[in-house]
């Protein structure tokens, strides 16, 4: 059995529930930006989130509904990525408060930023990455904005790279599920991909002789 869900027949809150509670886990970009005057830094927790392109090198995330950090993206063209880790959990969490526009959500909270090299916003100085983007386009897609940024410059803790790559161990990086759940890093598994040479002579045991 399974139960039918058709996104006309119900509210939109209804099936935003279902999709956030099903498209899981949705990794979470800490964004961080400066209004027009630039005498308050807004930070916000966005969980639709994910990597646009490498070369050039652009991130993406969506604005549900019209937020500072989408207005203040739009007046100025930068932003920075942190990232999330576990833990920061309950700053991450207090960061997605609705402040008013004036009020910054690094002092409200409590989250001690530092300077960026290449944008004005900064960067939360506690969180192990940093991707200091300038906005490259934003999509408009119903009540949603997706907001595309060319990455300008990266920046990662020594105390999580290994071998000068970033360890995921290390970073700890939480992610958002279904509800007012989150989630930590479980089980760490590693697989090689299969070349098709080596799948078609059996090597693998993908196939049989």
């Amino acid at each position: 059995m399974r139960t039918d869900f058709d996104p006309a027949a119900v509210s939109r809150n209804e099936f935003y529930r279902l999709l956030t509670a099903v498209v899981v886990p949705r990794p979470i970009a800490w964004v961080s930006t400066v209004g027009p005057s630039g005498d308050s830094a807004n930070l916000a927790p966005h969980s639709f989130f994910s990597i646009s392109c490498v070369a050039p090198p652009i991130v993406q995330f969506t604005s549900v509904g019209r937020k500072d950090s989408l207005r203040n993206i739009e007046d100025t063209g930068e932003f920075v990525v942190n990232l999330a880790p576990e833990q920061l959990f309950e700053q991450i969490n207090a960061t997605a408060t609705d402040f008013p526009p004036d009020v910054s959500e690094f002092e409200a909270v409590g989250v001690d930023p530092e300077p960026s090299l290449r944008v004005k916003p900064p960067r939360v100085a506690a969180s192990p990455v940093a991707l200091e983007c300038e906005l490259h386009s934003t999509l408009c897609l119903g009540d949603s904005t997706v907001v595309f940024g060319r990455v300008l410059h990266a920046v990662v803790s020594d105390a999580v790279l290994v071998d000068g790559h970033p360890e995921v161990t290390k970073l700890r990086p939480l992610s958002r599920l279904g509800k007012d759940e989150w989630g930590a890093l479980g089980d760490v598994r590693e697989i090689s991909r299969i070349r098709y040479a080596d799948w078609e002579d059996g090597t693998t045991g993908g196939a049989s002789g």
